[in-house]
């Protein structure tokens, strides 16, 4: 049965559907309207389905599908509230999505009413579409994917998809810069959102460059389309012959500007692997550091590398994986490469022969692969990037914050390991890794947690995460059955030994209650908090256990993050900077705590939140037992109690609390 056949069906069934439940006693009615909504439900699972729901909109509106109902007003609808509705599932959900195509069809002039006008139902799905990005770019946030099903989140997915194609911007241009500027300022490795958003405000949206209110959203376009002044009216192929025609000075301010231009928002253009690759073969050395946009400590290290960057950069990079030339940047400013290890590590991947099933995983995770650029090319340009910036690194829409969390570990404090780990799974599609002095080899291990994997992944995560979930998976089912978290085994022997012997959990899982909440707290602050714990600093990423919580402050689930490092921020209040792997590090967890991401002290890629809120999602960490013995007590039971009050107004509300004592 061809499609067009298939739709004409659905089209009929739905006409007769729409007649039954407008002809319907009150007897009958609400068993119609549930055959009804059924139609529609499965209807929204295609964007053609919703163009036959929206071409009957008018008719399901005056046959009374809304009566009765919270949308039976239209004009008293609010945009905010439609995010946890869609996220509630069927039936109401499906009677949201019919809501939102009323109010796109009014706006667009397909069905009038005289309870709201055109523009002010087009403000309204303007201010939808903007709250609720997540489904735009289907890209959803932890509490999302927790709570929705995939045919929810397809559904919801197509209903923003069908709206994006039919409706103006314009009046939601300050929302969408002050979104694009909090996503850049953590600088993720994958930067498809980003770029999804720049490419909609460019398709949908005039800007003036002479109103304040347009120069932003111009700025972020410019650093993608147009980075610099002479790459304006200038296509991608044609910019090498107007780089050919520049003397010394001019090349000099164009590999300035486009430095200055990839700075801003961690964002590269095509134009810049153009300069770069021409910058090294016409032997313009000195001049490159500017267009990689270094400080004099990144020159060092590019001058001190001249000869093994210029092949590996002529080897890599392209106009179609220029992303990596900022991890590059990094990378020579953070001192990685300068590791003999490093750089022999990628020198070996150069030349390896990747496994045909980790080559079809990288290509699946590339927007847009191009025959020129090789798997390989895209690997390493990855792990340019994974090195340069170990805090953008994000688990996509997967169960895998463990992995996600290792590999952006071991990117900070065992780089030459990961490229190793890196090449062996490229080569062989498989790893192994020691638990307890057995051996843990992938390819002979059951599922892991990843049922499908989610390939909006860089081209490291996507060839290690597989394998990687498996393991961890594995190491869980061995040290399970203790009475105690299994994760006190797990995390040294799956990230590393740099990872405390010690370890607190506020959840035991003998009586599957909370005990001890007090010295549970008083041991996370005399490990982390300065004034506890005789001022010291972490050293190392503490792999964190968290509960996750919705935005009313219910539990959700688990979480793992990494704490990396407790200091004043420039409200001089004591903060707890982290990495969050998840899509996104901005949340609402409730109890008005809602972790940022910028403007609070953080390091490009943390998130944030005041200690003794970050300490009232906390239930495992890893601590030195040693040392935390004598600083216990250094811990007032005013700090306790804050953090208890909100733990047990929140997460904790689903557990018994038990006051016996624990040995710590």
């Amino acid at each position: 049965m061809g499609n067009q056949t298939i739709i004409d069906n659905s089209n009929q069934k739905l006409k007769e559907l729409i007649e039954e439940f407008s002809a319907a006693t009150s007897l009958t009615r609400p068993e119609k309207a549930n055959r009804l909504m059924g139609q529609i439900d499965i209807l929204s699972d295609s964007v053609e389905g919703l163009g036959l729901i929206y071409a009957a909109i008018e008719d399901l509106s005056e046959g009374g599908i809304f009566n009765e109902s919270p949308w039976s007003d239209p004009s008293k609808l609010v945009a905010r509230l439609v995010n946890g509705t869609l996220k509630s599932g069927h039936p109401n959900s499906t009677i949201e999505l019919l809501s939102e195509l009323r109010l796109l069809a009014i706006a667009k002039g397909d069905y009038k009413t005289d309870v709201i006008s055109a523009k002010e139902a087009e403000v309204y799905i303007q201010e939808v579409l903007v709250s609720n990005l997540e489904f735009v770019f289907n890209e959803p946030v932890e509490e999302t994917r927790l709570t929705m099903s995939e045919h929810e989140l397809g559904k919801v997915h197509n209903l923003f998809k069908f709206i994006s194609d039919q409706i103006h911007l314009d009046d939601v241009k300050g929302t969408l810069a002050e979104e694009l500027t909090l996503i850049c300022e953590q600088r993720p490795v994958v930067t498809e959102k980003q770029r999804k958003i720049i490419a909609l405000v460019k398709e949908k949206i005039e800007l003036d460059p002479n109103k304040e209110s347009d120069q932003k959203l111009l700025s972020f376009q410019r650093s993608i389309y147009r980075p610099t002044q002479r790459t304006a009216d200038v296509k991608v192929e044609e910019y090498e012959s107007v780089l050919g025609k520049l003397n010394n000075t001019e090349i000099y301010l164009e590999a300035q500007e486009m430095g200055e231009s990839m700075l801003r928002y961690g964002l590269v253009s095509q134009f810049h692997a153009v300069l770069l690759k021409f910058l090294i073969v016409k032997e313009y050395f000195q001049t490159v550091p500017v267009c990689l946009g270094l400080s004099p400590i990144g020159e060092t290290r590019w001058n001190e590398h001249v000869d093994y960057l210029s092949k590996l950069i002529l080897k890599t990079v392209h106009i179609y994986n220029a992303q990596c030339i900022y991890g590059l940047a990094k990378m020579l400013e953070n001192g990685i490469i300068a590791r003999e290890a490093v750089r022999s590590g990628l020198s070996n991947i150069g030349e390896i022969k990747i496994h045909p099933e980790v080559e079809a995983r990288i290509l699946k995770s590339t927007t847009n692969p191009h025959q020129s650029v090789s798997a390989r090319q895209y690997l390493i340009g990855a792990l340019f990037r994974i090195l340069g910036q170990p805090l953008g690194v994000g688990q996509g829409n997967n169960p895998t914050c463990q992995s996600a969390r290792g590999i952006s570990m071991w990117s900070q404090h065992a780089p030459a390991k990961l490229i190793n780990i890196v090449q062996t799974a490229a080569v062989t599609n498989d790893i192994t890794f020691r638990f307890e002095g057995q051996e843990i080899k992938a390819s002979v291990t059951g599922q892991g947690l990843v049922q499908t994997l989610d390939y909006n992944l860089d081209a490291v995560s996507v060839t290690l995460v597989p394998m990687l979930d498996r393991v961890y998976n594995e190491m869980m089912l061995r040290g399970s059955g203790r009475a105690e978290d299994p994760h006190k085994w797990v995390n040294p022997a799956l990230y590393g030994q740099w990872i405390q012997i010690g370890f607190a959990s506020a959840y035991d899982y003998f009586s599957n209650a909370i005990v001890d909440f007090d010295g549970f707290v008083k041991v996370f602050y005399a490990m982390c908090h300065p004034e506890y714990n005789g001022n010291h600093r972490l050293i190392y990423p503490n792999p964190v256990g968290i509960f996750i919580t919705s935005s009313k402050g219910e539990m959700l689930g688990f979480h793992a993050i990494s704490l990396l490092r407790v200091d004043k921020d420039p409200s001089d209040e004591y903060r707890a900077y982290f990495l969050n792997p998840n899509n996104e590090g901005r949340q609402d967890w409730g109890q008005n705590i809602k972790p940022s991401v910028f403007g609070n002290g953080e390091n490009h890629g943390e998130s944030s939140l005041p200690l003794h809120e970050f300490a009232a999602r906390t239930y495992a960490f890893h601590f030195n037992d040693l040392e935390a013995a004598d600083k216990v007590d250094n811990v007032p039971l005013s700090e306790v109690e804050k953090v208890k009050t909100l733990a047990k107004d929140s997460w904790g509300k689903a557990y018994t609390w038990l006051e016996t004592k624990k040995k710590w």
